[in-house]
This record gives structure tokens, sequence and C-alpha cells, in this order.
């Protein structure tokens, strides 16, 4: 087999060896995304699609594994990290993982990829990940932030990642759940995978990361999209929400220039993408509705996940989720023509919480006072969408506070709190925009047409929407517009989509003690604005 090694490429004081991760019968350093598909093709990783796209299966893994991920429990972050939302590993625990997985590389092939997380230098972190595959290499080199080569004669990882999906845990060894395990150490630096394939985990790890680093910093961390207007930079949105609501597809907005997809930060200087590329999902993508994105899947590296593709023309098959619904693709932020190349916007003038609503009550759009938005923040009402995780087969309705708690090391409050003050700050106007379902709920109701989406997207972006008649909800309490150009009108009112209105009542009563029921554990936490904000029972 051809060698790979680029030795030029990698601080001669950074080597693995050098950084106590030595042994490997070979080690490659930075190999760029030509030499990364070749060397995954030339091991069996995966096979060669349309354009040059790679296409891979992550095995019995098709999503993240939440219940095998692990903060170990060390002194500097004992009273820092929300405890009930990351479980925790015991430091011998993670040493005795460390010492096992060490030993598990030896003698093998490993793919180094030295990265930034973080488009603003002043807050960006050096990340180096080493994978077993090649393919991890190139996923993982899309998806951070890529330094030039000089940059890296000088680099120094300020975390590492060890990715070895052909290692598998002991629980009784290594104070886990299962054979797959995802570790961080904040004292040493560290984060160790194994037993799972999905390279999803690699980029959710750095999150997570960035998540406790930076709010000690003054910045705020976003499990969100981000674009800014077309010639003014200071015209920024973000778009909050889990995955599978839309904010890959409605960030990438061809009027406006696209921030990033999933993963900002806030700082007093305006909005940073933490990342370099996009992690789309695929399942039904459509040339016609997403046709930047759709062309992304036929281009020369890309990594294609875990979709059913033809064995003669290796064409794929958008609408086969035989293998999973999770299916994804992974590419450069720049394959995306209205990319910004600094990816960095002003300070937000919008705030969009997206929800995909599998119940069918919440309207496509709803303006909220800073309260609301508060509130709907902690509260972090959407559905699961089928494959995101491991056993989720249709959508689950579910409250994830601030939109990301898997990612979330600190308690809520703590995020809650930067957003009550970035908007208060900034003046930010802030949306509740539902991509779930009307007409009824999931099963009997459509899912929200996504031109209607866009179309009040657009209104509220640019100003227009402000100008609009609203109404309030009687259960919800926010403001509904009664009227938009280029929408439904029938779509505004939700009560009146269903063809059973009492039923709908039900519907609405149901999910709204559900928000009750869920923000309980906040109430005490929050101001008497945000309190009063709050949605009762019915």
């Amino acid at each position: 087999m051809k060698t790979f090694m680029l030795k030029d490429e990698v601080n001669p004081r950074m080597t693995l060896e050098a950084t106590g991760f030595g042994g490997a019968t070979r080690t490659h350093y930075n190999l760029l995304e030509p030499a990364l598909l070749q060397a995954a093709l030339t091991r069996g990783e995966g096979d060669l699609g349309q354009g040059g796209a790679l296409l891979v299966s992550t095995g019995r893994h098709t999503g993240r594994s939440p219940r095998d991920k692990f903060v170990v429990r060390e002194p500097s972050v004992e009273s820092d990290v929300w405890w009930e939302n990351n479980s925790p590993m015991a430091p011998d625990a993670f040493a005795q993982l460390l010492a096992d997985m060490r030993a598990h590389i030896r003698g093998g092939e490993l793919f180094v990829q030295d990265l930034y997380a973080g488009a603003d230098p002043d807050y960006r972190l050096n990340v180096r990940v080493v994978t077993e595959l090649a393919w991890h290499g190139l996923f993982i080199r899309h998806l951070l932030r890529r330094p030039a080569r000089e940059e890296l004669a000088s680099f120094e990882p300020d975390f590492t990642i060890l990715n070895c999906p052909s290692f598998h845990a002991d629980p009784a060894r290594h104070g886990c759940r299962s054979e797959t395990v995802i570790a961080i150490s904040f004292e040493q630096k560290l984060v160790l995978i194994g037993g799972t394939a999905y390279a999803g985990e690699n980029k959710k790890s750095v999150f997570t990361l960035l998540n406790y680093l930076l709010p000690e910093r003054g910045v705020m961390p976003m499990h969100c999209s981000a674009n800014h207007a077309r010639g003014d930079a200071d015209d920024a949105a973000v778009f909050f929400g889990l995955s599978g609501t839309g904010k890959t597809t409605l960030s990438a907005d061809p009027a406006r220039i696209l921030i990033g997809d999933d993963e900002h930060g806030w700082s007093d200087a305006g909005t940073f993408n933490f990342e370099g590329g996009c992690y789309a999902k695929t399942i039904n993508l459509s040339p016609q509705a997403e046709p930047e994105i759709y062309a992304t899947t036929s281009r020369f590296a890309t990594v294609v996940e875990n979709m059913v593709w033809d064995p003669y023309t290796r064409a794929l098959d958008f609408n086969d989720d035989s293998l999973t619904a999770n299916t994804r693709c992974a590419y450069p932020l720049e394959a995306i023509s209205n990319a910004s190349p600094v990816a960095r916007g002003g300070v937000p003038r919008n705030v969009v919480m997206l929800t995909c609503d599998a119940f069918g009550v919440l309207p496509p759009i709803a303006r909220l006072t800073p309260a609301q938005a508060m509130y709907h923040f902690l509260s972090g009402f959407t559905s699961k969408v089928a494959g995101t995780e491991r056993g989720v087969t249709e959508p689950q309705p579910t409250f994830s506070t601030c939109f990301g708690a898997p990612f979330m090391p600190r308690r809520p409050e703590v995020y809650g709190a930067m957003l009550r003050d970035r908007i208060a700050e900034s003046g930010a106007t802030c949306w509740l925009v539902n991509t779930g379902w009307t007409g009824g709920a999931y099963g009997t109701g459509r899912r929200m047409p996504i031109a209607a989406t866009r179309a009040l997207l657009a209104g509220a972006l640019d100003g227009s929407l402000a100008r609009a008649s609203f109404r309030t909800d009687p259960v919800f309490g926010f403001e509904v517009p009664t009227e938009v150009p280029g929408v439904d009108a029938a779509l505004l009112d939700p009560r009146g989509t269903w063809a059973d209105p009492a039923a709908y009542d039900a519907q609405a009563a149901k999910l709204a003690g559900m928000f009750a029921k869920n923000f309980a554990q906040y109430e005490s936490h929050v101001s008497d604005d945000v309190r009063a904000a709050a949605i009762r029972a019915a």
C-alpha cells in the first residue's frame, strides 16, 4: 500500500510519540482531502460515489449514543458540571480506559488532523483528532477549521480526541455503561471515543468542550445556525434548534450569507462559527427545495453516511431509510456558494428558535417577548426526529433545554442567563418557528410546508413581519401574525387546520401541561418576568 506520510505538516515537538500516544506502525499527519479519500478507498473503508464523494457506513451506530457519554469527575470541574445531565466517570476508571486505549493503538495505523474550533482567533480552540479510520479524518477535516500549512509547524493542541471504533470498552473495568464510550477529561484535556464509528461523536465532543470553556470567557456557545444579510454583516440572525428542526436548511438562504449551520459563539464582537463545514441530513433531500445541499452529495471528497445507493450507477436513493433515517453528508462550508469566507457576523438582530412540534399544535411562527424567549430557550421543546439517536424511529416530543441538553456540561441557567443578557444588550427580536406538523399530530397531519416557513422567516429577518397584525394565542401567550403575504392564512391559525377543533383544544391543553411540568425544575432559578411568561397547564 502506498505511504501517505507528510512529515513536514506537523510540529515535530507534537508528534504522537512526543505526546504519549506513540506505538502505531504508521501515523499520517494532516493529510489533505485527496490523500484521505485515497487512503479510505485503499483501506476498504468506503466506496467511491458520483463526483468523487465517499460513501460510508457507520455500522450499528447510525446516530449518537448520549447514554454512553461521560465527564470525568475531577476536582476542577466538580462544582461547575451539571451532573444530573452529564454521567460522571471516576478518574481511576478514565485512567484505565486511557491506558487500555493507548495499548490498543500500538501496532496500528492512525490518522491525525490538527484543526481549529472557532472562526474567531481570539476564542478558537486548537484540537488534535486522532482516528483509526481515514474517513473519520476526512470527516473532521470538513467539519472543523483547517489551519494554513505554515501554521501547522507551530500548532500545539489544547485538547486531543482519540477515536478508536474497534476498541470495545469494558463497563466493569472502565466505569461506563456498554462497549461504547465517549469520555471527556477537562483536566487532562482529552476525549476518548471507542466502540462506535458514528462520526458525529467527533464533532459533538468538540462542541461539548466549547460549551464548557467559553462561558468563562464571556462567550455564549449556541447550538444554532447563523447567517447575515448580503452586504451587511451586522444584520445577523441565529437559528436555535435540535437536529432535524431545519437549522441547516433554513440558514442556507440564497438571499443571505451563511455563517454556519450548527454551532456558534456570541461574543461582544458578534457571532462566529465554531466549525468549517456542514453535516446535513439527506433523507428526502430535494434538488428543488435544497439545490446546493443536494449538489454536495456528488462533490469531490464529500462524506456520505449510511445512504442506500445503486451498486451499478452509484446513484444515491434519498428516500430509502432502510439503514437509518439519519442519513447525512459532510462537506466544507465553501461548498455553499453564499457561505461567508470568514464565518463571522455581527451581533444578532433576530433570534429564531426552531421547534419540530409532533403534536401539530404550535403555529408556523410566533413573536416572543424577551421573557418568553428566555422561557422557550430553557424549555427547548421539540421532537426528536427519527435516526438522530439510537432507538428513535419516529418523532418523540421532548424538552431539551437550551436546544442542546446533550452537549451542555454546565447547568442550563448559565446559558439562559447569557442569552437573557445578550438579548437585553442587543435589543434582538425573538421568534418561535414550528417546522413540525400542521392539520393534526404526527401520523394524521402533514409536515409544515417549507416554502411557507421560508416566506415567514424572510419577513421576520427583513423587518416586514413586524408590521403585520398579530393576535395573542390564548393557550401559549405569544403573538401570532394573522396575515402574511405569500403565506396561506389558514396555516397561521393551527386550530383551524384541524378537522376537529375540539381535538385540537385537547392536544393544546396536553402540550401546555407538558410545558408546565417541565419548567417546574427551573422556576426557582429565573426572574419574576420569566415566571410570569411561563405556560400554565389548562
